[in-house]
């Protein structure tokens, strides 16, 4: 019976221990890493290092030599080949406004971006002032698409785990697929888990 008793009693602390919380704001550059798992601070880290790199060669300036112009981006498809859930979205806008911030080039819509606009100027047609319509088959074609993935390798023991993310990223001409830039970056994450003894 007195087993009984303080179990229940071990597994009444546990969880008013585990049901009260706080919540406190903190600034979003604060690097925050609490499960070990890719996070906003790796998407950021990680696509401006990338992009960093990316445009310290010499395809922009080689494209605007030679066409008086910055370079025309779009994003592609960034594939989560890794063992957990990713928001590629949020790595592929980080991706954006790193290249953007940089001067050096410029963005075309992607294609999850376009349908929506597309069906604006077509209501516009429609609906709106001919003085105000924006015209169809007007839009600027990418000179280049920058597409790649994220993998990652988890090796577990009992409390100690090691994650590693590998990040590939590839600059395509859009017409003639030559790859023009391929980056790589690594970030590798131990967490170490502490066991709870009552």
């Amino acid at each position: 019976m007195k087993n009984i008793l303080t179990m229940t009693v071990s597994a009444i602390l546990v969880f008013m221990l585990c049901a009260c919380g706080s919540v406190k704001r903190i600034d979003p550059e604060e690097q925050v890493d609490l499960s070990g798992k890719w996070n906003d601070t790796d998407s950021r880290m990680v696509s401006e290092a990338m992009i960093d790199d990316a445009l310290k060669q010499r395809w922009t300036g080689d494209f605007s030599s030679r066409k008086f112009r910055n370079p025309v981006v779009i994003v592609g498809q960034i594939r989560n080949m890794t063992h957990e859930h990713i928001s590629t979205e949020t790595f592929t806008k980080d991706l954006e406004r790193a290249l953007l911030n940089s001067g050096k080039v410029d963005f075309v819509a992607a294609k999850n971006e376009r349908g929506e606009i597309r069906e604006e100027r077509d209501d516009q047609a429609a609906n709106a002032l001919p003085s105000t319509v924006k015209k169809n088959r007007k839009e600027i074609g990418a000179d280049f698409i920058l597409s790649g993935t994220i993998n990652s390798i988890v090796d577990k023991a009992t409390q100690d785990t090691v994650i590693y993310y590998q990040v590939n990223l590839e600059i395509i001409d859009m017409e003639s697929n030559k790859k023009i830039w391929i980056g790589e970056k690594k970030l590798k994450k131990r967490v170490k888990w502490q066991s709870v003894n009552f």
